[in-house]
């Protein structure tokens, strides 16, 4: 592993970005060090690891301490900053390290009365005043505070290096790490992180501390130093030395299973798994609670998910403890999908998370029971599916925590091909993995997170670039939807989805292209898995008085205005039903349907003709659980109806711009927005549809009668 250290880089680091005089210099110096760790996903993943220093400081009042600064709980080292850290006194916390330090049975007693509330206290009670901001944030420590405590040294680096859990994840492990690293790092047996593990590593410091670090077995690795440089460098040093310890052994060549002769595409495999990975919210409702899927294939990948040993060996556990709280102890292994046989492949994936969810089941009665703890259980859903022949997906309620959950499985599928070729890979037992993933202080993490009402739901908005679309778009993402937006010009869009802000899928498509629209739908099942809401908005007011109109234009408005609602229906009615969780549409009707306009026949016709295709997607899809509703909107400010169009109209009215726009009952002028949130509304109606919801401020000539 290359050293990526540089003094100048360092001092331009801690000039540009640490020159308060609120933040210490060797804090500065440690958030360079740790982001250089976070750079390589094979040291750490995702909110993992952390890193510490020790100094002295004066608090807001003055009073001066020894203070500890540590990594605060699920901070991304890749992206930390010194307002990451939290202080703690230290000598409150040294002192329980004092008491616990003997190595007999009343120091062991202690440490098993020693609650993780009591922990928690003993963190809060402890916090230090460095700054207003630091205060403010309220950061949870880490959960490896302790550990960094009891330990003397200035600077502390805790990674989870791949290489390392590939050499100590093993029935030999122990003596493998030593025979790489030598008598410079000591070795702790493997032990559920908090008090236990910080007593025992600082039992294996004393008994050598002459060590330039630890090995924490099945867990990490731990460099300490007097300076930041000199803790990275030992960091670095010794995964180069496991790295070729790795590389001595060579990679294994692994027999594959016999696959299908044509396997189904990304695009049909991910909707069916995506379908089978949910729960519903409640009995006889269809309503499901959804995830995202994230998929990833490699040469690597495809050794792991196609050897013949893929079930023994993905089984066997996570490759360390730390991902367990995202991604489950295990995976589950689907069979090829084979594309002659989609609906043999739906069965299998439907029976296979069945079976995962019995399994998943049965461990947490045995482990509950076997382990005492008061604890109701997870969902039962697996958080990465394994598929021979295409590769692996991640599954998340975000798309976020989506391709987190992925990014852990691409690497533990190397670390676990790494490990097998150098001997055989060996986890954590179920009852350490239970009291992992069940622990609150790691059930902590997690349940910082709020889902919004939408989340695990994907949405897409044609039209989308602006005016009602955009409006539509944006009111979804604030409800938790991951999007999906659509509209001709790729110049627009990109604009459209930085006004959106977040993970936005904008796909520029032509809606009278079937194949355009093809296409687009098997790029959304690519990004996210399949489609939930449809909002199918897209239209131009094309004009003619229809008895000289040309069969040109006539046949122009009724492709976009008519037959590009039909080809998004027809490709969102596709994929939801190989999800078979049903799902949402919802069309742009518009007032032209049921009153008609002077001069607006090639654009009213088309629309009253969408009208009916509402009510026929309710008729013939109500029992695939689909909902087919509409919207009747007039006078919105969009590109249809121009600020151009609107100075113009008002004038051959005699009226103002304000009261043309207000003349409806109501005497409001009617949004986008407003548009925007009849649709959300819509989308929540699980007991309607084939209904058109008039927004237009009261016009009783346009009212359904």
């Amino acid at each position: 592993m290359q050293n990526l250290w540089n003094d100048t880089d360092l001092q331009r680091s801690v000039k540009e970005q640490y020159s308060s005089p609120e933040i210490p210099s060797e804090l500065a110096e440690l958030v360079y060090a740790s982001r250089l760790l976070g750079s390589e996903s094979s040291l750490v993943m995702h909110g993992g690891g952390n890193t510490s220093v020790k100094c002295e400081l004066a608090d807001m009042v003055g009073n001066r301490s020894e203070v500890l600064l540590i990594k605060a709980s699920g901070i991304d080292l890749s992206r930390v900053t010194c307002l990451d850290y939290t202080p703690l006194r230290l000598g409150p916390l040294q002192k329980l390290g004092e008491l616990f330090s003997r190595n007999d049975k009343a120091s062991e007693e202690a440490l098993q009365r020693f609650s993780t509330k009591e922990f928690k206290y003993l963190l809060l009670l402890n916090m230090f005043s460095l700054t207003d901001h630091m205060t403010e944030q309220r950061l949870t420590p880490s959960i490896e505070t302790l550990l960094h405590s009891f330990l003397p040294h200035r600077f502390i680096l805790h990674t989870h290096s791949f290489a390392l859990l590939t050499v100590s994840n093993q029935p030999d492990g122990e003596k493998l790490c030593r025979d790489t690293l030598g008598e410079s790092f000591g070795s702790v047996s493997y032990i559920k992180p908090g008090i236990g593990l910080a007593h025992s590593a600082a039992l294996v410091y004393e008994a050598n501390p002459d060590i330039n670090g630890l090995v924490l077995q099945k867990h990490g690795l731990v460099t300490f130093g007097s300076t930041a440089k000199e803790a990275y460098t030992r960091m670095i040093d010794a995964v180069t030395r496991l790295e070729a310890k790795i590389a001595s052994a060579g990679r294994k060549t692994f027999s594959a299973v016999t696959l299908p002769a044509s396997i189904a595409s990304v695009e049909v495999t991910a909707p069916i798994i995506r379908g089978a990975c949910v729960n519903e919210k409640s009995p006889g409702t269809r309503e499901f609670n959804q995830f995202i899927l994230d998929f990833r294939t490699s040469a690597v990948i495809l050794d792991y998910v196609n050897s013949s040993d893929l079930v023994r060996m993905s089984q066997k556990g996570a490759m360390t403890p730390d991902f367990i709280i995202r991604t489950k102890n295990k995976p589950l292994v689907l069979p090829s999908p084979d594309a002659a046989d989609l609906a043999g492949f739906k069965s299998a994936v439907q029976e296979a998370v069945q079976r995962y969810r019995q399994d998943y089941t049965e461990y947490f009665t045995a482990q509950q029971q076997a382990s005492g703890m008061k604890v109701t259980m997870l969902d039962p859903l697996p958080r990465v599916v394994l598929v021979p022949g295409l590769g692996l997906f991640g599954l998340g309620r975000t798309s976020a925590s989506a391709a987190v959950n992925a990014d852990i499985a691409a690497c533990t599928a190397s670390g676990i091909l790494d490990a097998e070729s150098l001997g055989t890979f060996e986890s954590i037992s179920d009852r350490e993995a239970f009291e992992i993933e069940y622990w609150d202080m790691e059930q902590a993490k997690m349940n910082k997170i709020h889902h919004d009402i939408f989340a695990g739901k994907v949405v897409m908005v044609t039209g989308a670039a602006s005016g009602i679309g955009l409006a539509t778009a944006k009111a979804f993402r604030q409800k938790g939807a991951e999007l999906v937006i659509l509209d001709l010009s790729a110049e627009s869009l990109d604009q459209a989805a930085a006004e959106i802000g977040g993970n936005v899928l904008a796909l520029p498509c032509d809606v009278t292209s079937r194949a355009a629209v093809r296409s687009a739908f098997d790029a959304v099942c690519r990004r996210f898995g399949g489609l939930d809401i449809v909002v199918s908005n897209v239209g131009a007011a094309i004009q003619g008085r229809i008895g000289e109109v040309s069969d040109e234009v006539l046949r122009k408005s009724f492709e976009l205005n008519f037959f590009s609602h039909q080809s998004i229906a027809q490709e969102a009615v596709r994929v939801m039903k190989l999800q078979g969780t049903g799902g949402v549409l919802l069309f742009n009707v518009s007032k032209q349907a049921v009153n008609p306009g002077p001069d607006f026949g090639p654009y009213g016709l088309p629309k009253a003709a969408t009208l009916f295709l509402v009510r026929q997607y309710a008729l013939d899809h109500g029992r695939d659980g689909i909902r087919s509703n509409g919207i009747n909107a007039d006078r919105i400010r969009s590109g249809l109806l121009t600020e151009e169009m609107i100075k113009a109209r008002s004038t051959a009215r005699g009226l103002s711009e304000k009261e043309y726009m207000a003349g409806n009952l109501l005497q409001l002028e009617v949004t986008a927005e407003d548009v925007a949130e009849a649709f959300v509304h819509l989308a929540l109606e699980t007991r309607t549809t084939g209904s058109i919801t008039t927004v237009d401020g009261g016009n009783i000539a346009a009212a359904l009668r």
